[in-house]
Formats: structure tokens, sequence, C-alpha cells
């Protein structure tokens, strides 16, 4: 590898088991250098993190809830104690009742929807302040979206509203950051069999329909999306900020099914 992240400190928020999109950009991360601290919420997946976390070399894991604001100054208090400084900062959070990700978009509940926003698009403007505090010499915050934000998407519901809020505030964060020398930006990849996107009624079908109908026949990697995320916390993406980076196999640009497929 080429050490792109060599003497890159980094925080990583939302890695659920290994197969988890965190979990494929936190692989990335260490293998081009970076030292990195994990976020968990709960024993539960506490026990699930810290092994993996241990396979790269990190012993910095805090328990964090991103709706308690205690909790989230505490995490970063945590990392201003043990490093002072912070180069990168992935945010893979997002969450939504499983019960109304079936069905109509109109069905949506107000808790729901102030649930879903909340957890899914202000935690991220949330975390990007703290975060930005511990980046005096600038540096790279990275979050997760869908195309789902734009393009209606069966079954995906009020988290396509959350993510086109996100996709929003990744524009004014930039916009807002980007005299500190911090870059902000999104990382959206297709559907990918993930914990999060097993809740989505008709996961499988749309995984298959996409790889099938994808301009490079494939459904992202977690190796390919870990990619993506390693530009744009590298010197190499200097000068990329307020970006969706897509990484779907191409299928953001069809209008309509390959011929195929009609």
């Amino acid at each position: 590898m080429a050490e792109l992240m060599k003497g890159k400190r980094g925080l990583i928020m939302g890695v659920a088991n290994d197969r988890s999109i965190a979990w494929g950009i936190a692989k990335a991360m260490h293998a081009e250098g970076a030292e990195l601290a994990f976020s968990y919420q709960g024993d539960a997946f506490g026990k699930r993190v810290e092994p993996l976390a241990a396979s790269l070399g990190s012993d910095f894991l805090v328990d964090v809830d991103v709706m308690n604001d205690a909790s989230l100054d505490a995490c970063f208090a945590a990392l201003a104690a043990r490093w002072g400084t912070l180069d990168f900062l992935v945010h893979a959070i997002a969450f939504s009742d499983k019960n109304e990700l079936t069905g109509r978009f109109i069905n949506t509940s107000r808790e729901n929807f102030r649930n879903s926003l909340s957890i899914s698009c202000f935690s991220f403007i949330d975390v990007s302040r703290r975060a930005a505090a511990l980046m005096p010499d600038g540096g790279s915050l990275i979050t997760l979206t869908f195309q789902g934000s734009n393009r209606v998407t069966p079954n995906y519901n009020v988290m396509g509203v959350a993510k086109a809020a996100l996709e929003s505030a990744v524009r004014y964060l930039a916009n807002d950051l980007g005299p500190q020398g911090i870059r902000v930006n999104a990382v959206s990849p297709g559907p990918m069999k993930t914990l999060a996107g097993a809740a989505i009624g008709g996961a499988r079908a749309t995984f298959r329909h996409t790889e099938a109908n994808a301009p490079l026949r494939v459904n992202a990697t977690l190796e390919s999306v870990g990619g993506a995320a390693v530009f744009l916390a590298s010197d190499y993406g200097a000068c990329t900020t307020g970006e969706i980076l897509r990484v779907d196999g191409g299928f953001h640009v069809l209008g309509m099914p390959q011929s195929e497929n009609l």
C-alpha cells in the first residue's frame, strides 16, 4: 500500500459488524497507515466492535449515544485527551423504525420522522461541530448516503428524506468549514448487504436489480467504498469538498433498466 493515511488519526462511527460499510472504510484506512478510534452504542455493539478494532491494532473505543449531548461531549473530550487533534471522522450512522421501511411513505409517523432525521442527519452536524474544534490544521469529515435521497426507491421511505437532508447538510457544512481547511463529503454506495440495508423492505430484490442493470454490472463492495473514503480523507482529496461521491457501479446514470431487463 502507499500509506496514504500515514500519520493521520480518525474516528470511525457506526461499525456494527464485519459487513458494515464503516468496517470496510476502517480496514482501508488502516491499510493505508491511519490510526483509528471507534465509537459504538451500548454493550451489545461494544462486544462486536472490540475484537474488530483490536484486529486493526486499536484499543481506543468510546461508547456514544448521538442523541445525548453529554455522551458526545465525553467522546470528543476523550479524543482531545488522548490525541489532542483529529484528522478525519467517518459518520456511518442512520436509523429508522424497520416497520416504516416497507409500504407507503405517506404513512410515516411523526415520531419516526423526527427520530430518523435527528439520528441520520442532525447527528452528522452535531459531531462535525465537535470534530472541527479538534482540526486546527484542517481535516476531512465523511458521511454515507444513498441514491434514495434524490430518486424514489421502493420502501426506502423516510430514509430517502433523511438522506436528502444529510446531503444538503454536507454542502452547507462544506461551505461553513472550508475556510478552516476542513473538507466535508459523502460517499453514496449502491445497495449493499449490510445489517442496516437488510432492514429495508425488498432489499434482496433491489440488490439483484442494481447488479443486473448498473453499467459495470456490479454492486459496490466494502473495498471500493473504503477506497473512496481513503481518497476523500487523504491529501489527494485536498481540493474536494461538498461532494457526493457515488460508488454504485454507475447505476445512478441510468434512466431505464438495461434493454435485456425491460
